[in-house]
């Protein structure tokens, strides 16, 4: 069982106050059980501890509800919990859980009041295309294939070795991806992220030779512009991919000797690239002019696109800026923030980042990050298939691991841990992108694809799906994954895991609380992991099992089913594997 007796996190239903602002004594809430019977809050407003104690406010059922303030001193205030419940000293819990030692103070709650991204972002369900491998439209007929590329037949297979590995070319456009919004939209998808549209020498487009246009054989500007329309018509959204880190090598900038500081050149005519790939060099943000041309001129890369899409997402932004003695990365996410919220303030903005990325939030920059760290690599591990092989889980080397809930809750708390909630809810939970194998090959069970979109869908964060996952698509690597999606041949569809998808995003829309609601661990075990969401105002009960086992006692608890089984009558069920949720009645307030 998932130690439950005592709880908070930056949900409404915790802090009422979700854009505090600088100088508010803001009200938080403590979640006990009866036992507990002294709280105290400390804070540290200017790096000054204070500790303020928190008195009754109600007792619900077995639970007590304790209030206290938090002073917004700071634009990123650091709280935390003491508990005395009269068995024994005093413990302290943080955003990583309760603890009788001492605990490092970067895993305290935390709240921000940084302008906070525009509400629809919280809401949003991302879809990401590769634009090559997507849908082609009949306009690419009539355009020139570009020299670097090998043309292929829809249907051939993707080769993912030199010297096809990224010269293969399909010939996906804008126009083929404006044909199938339809498709996107009954899904339960509002948002459409592209993989880089500038030109490049690569199907991949991340060596971008210009930021000026649009690679004329996606479509070039007016296609942009044709699928832009088309997505305003039916209200949805459109995100760019920027690459700060790096440009390609046969970029217009790298080509001019005027311009040699916008990236790391050495006097013997050598320069830093990305991961050691020489068509990849690195941009220099020391220099003032390449800061002007990206992010400060009125119209700059980041700000002139913004004409067009509704965000960004940025590309191994956790590398930016980082090289030697150089640590600008948080500069560089301040300037790219601050220069979509000139331009977009409604605008979303989110780094890519492989690993932990809490460092680099909450600094009034990128609002959330891609959560490999938090998300996808303890669901892989929980529901990885008996049969997965494979030579790296990510960069790491060596097959994906097997975890059991425990290990990847703990997981998961972890990584909440290093920022704040608003963060973590901003940041994209995903099963897998273009540069991951399928979640259909990881796990091999469709019925696990099921228990994975389940937890895309009733977890927190900003789903994003990767096309083509919605029905089963397989894919062993990157560039394996990034097989052309099958129009033409709908038999090959896996219905029921496209009806699966369409029916949890819709739960996931119909239900504030899968959007808004906080997260409390009901039950955890080696094969299950239950949880709640609640708001002030909604209660509901998330089951996801791996595979069947004994069913798990939750006296009381009851709860109609919305989704994936029977009414919930004091017990968890144990057949799997499974995704269920029920709404369940908030306790009486004791009297």
């Amino acid at each position: 069982m998932y130690p439950t007796h005592v709880h908070h996190d930056g949900s409404e239903l915790y802090v009422p106050d979700q854009r505090p602002e600088l100088g508010a004594e803001v009200t938080v809430f403590l979640r006990t059980s009866p036992e507990v019977t002294q709280v105290h809050v400390r804070s540290t407003p200017d790096g000054e501890p204070r500790f303020t104690e928190a008195r009754v406010d109600r007792r619900t059922g077995a639970e007590t509800w304790w209030r206290a303030t938090v002073p917004q001193r700071n634009p990123l205030t650091r709280y935390r919990f003491l508990v005395r419940d009269g068995r024994g000293p005093y413990r302290w819990f943080t955003a990583s859980g309760l603890h009788d030692h001492e605990v490092p103070d970067d895993r305290d709650f935390r709240l921000i009041s940084h302008p906070a991204p525009a509400p629809w972002t919280a809401d949003a369900t991302i879809y990401e295309i590769f634009p090559d491998r997507f849908a082609r439209s009949s306009r690419a007929d009539a355009r020139p294939v570009p020299e670097w590329a090998v043309p292929c037949a829809w249907d051939d297979p993707v080769v993912d070795r030199p010297p096809l590995v990224e010269r293969q070319f399909y010939g996906g456009d804008l126009d083929g991806i404006a044909e199938h919004l339809e498709h996107i939209q009954a899904l339960g998808a509002d948002t459409v992220y592209l993989t880089p549209i500038f030109p490049g020498h690569s199907n991949h487009r991340y060596d971008a030779s210009t930021f000026a246009h649009v690679d004329p054989v996606l479509g070039g500007d007016e296609g942009l512009r044709r699928l832009v329309d088309a997505l305003h018509a039916r209200g949805m959204r459109l995100l760019g991919d920027i690459t700060t880190n790096h440009t390609g090598i046969g970029h217009e900038w790298f080509g001019d000797p005027a311009l040699r500081d916008f990236y790391y050149i050495h006097a013997d005519g050598g320069y830093e690239c990305w991961c050691g790939v020489p068509s990849l060099p690195k941009l220099n943000w020391n220099s003032a002019a390449l800061r002007a041309r990206f992010v400060g001129d009125a119209d700059s890369v980041v700000k002139r696109w913004l004409r067009d899409f509704d965000g960004w997402r940025v590309d191994v932004a956790n590398m930016t800026g980082r090289c030697g003695v150089d640590d600008l990365a948080h500069e560089v996410s301040r300037l790219v923030c601050h220069a979509v919220r000139q331009v977009r303030p409604d605008a979303m903005l989110v780094a890519e980042h492989n690993y932990s990325s809490g460092a680099d939030l909450d600094i009034d920059g990128w609002q959330g990050a891609m959560n490999y760290a938090g998300f996808l690599r303890p669901v892989w591990t929980w529901l990885r298939g008996d049969d997965l092989d494979m030579s790296n889980f990510l960069g790491v080397p060596g097959n994906v691991p097997r975890r059991d809930g425990t290990a990847v809750v703990a997981g998961m708390v972890a990584a909440m841990a290093s920022m704040s909630w608003r963060s973590w809810t901003h940041s994209w939970t995903l099963l897998g992108t273009h540069d991951s194998p399928r979640i259909r090959t990881v796990v091999g069970d469709p019925e696990r694809v099921e228990v994975a979109a389940g937890l895309l869908a009733t977890l927190p964060g900003t789903p994003m799906i990767f096309a083509g996952d919605e029905i089963g698509l397989a894919g062993r690597g990157g560039e394996d994954a990034r097989r052309t999606m099958p129009w033409h041949a709908p038999q090959r569809w896996h219905r029921p895991t496209l009806r699966r998808y369409t029916d949890l995003l819709r739960l996931r829309r119909e239900q504030p609380a899968l959007r808004h609601g906080g997260l409390r661990f009901a039950h955890v075990d080696a094969d299950s992991i239950a949880f709640w969401r609640e708001t002030p105002t909604d209660r509901l009960l998330v089951l996801a099992r791996r595979a069947a086992g004994a069913p798990v006692a939750l006296p009381g608890v009851r709860g109609e089913n919305l989704y994936g089984g029977a009414e919930l009558a004091g017990a968890l069920p144990g057949d799997g594997p499974t995704i269920q949720v029920w709404r369940c009645p908030a306790p009486a307030e004791a009297v």
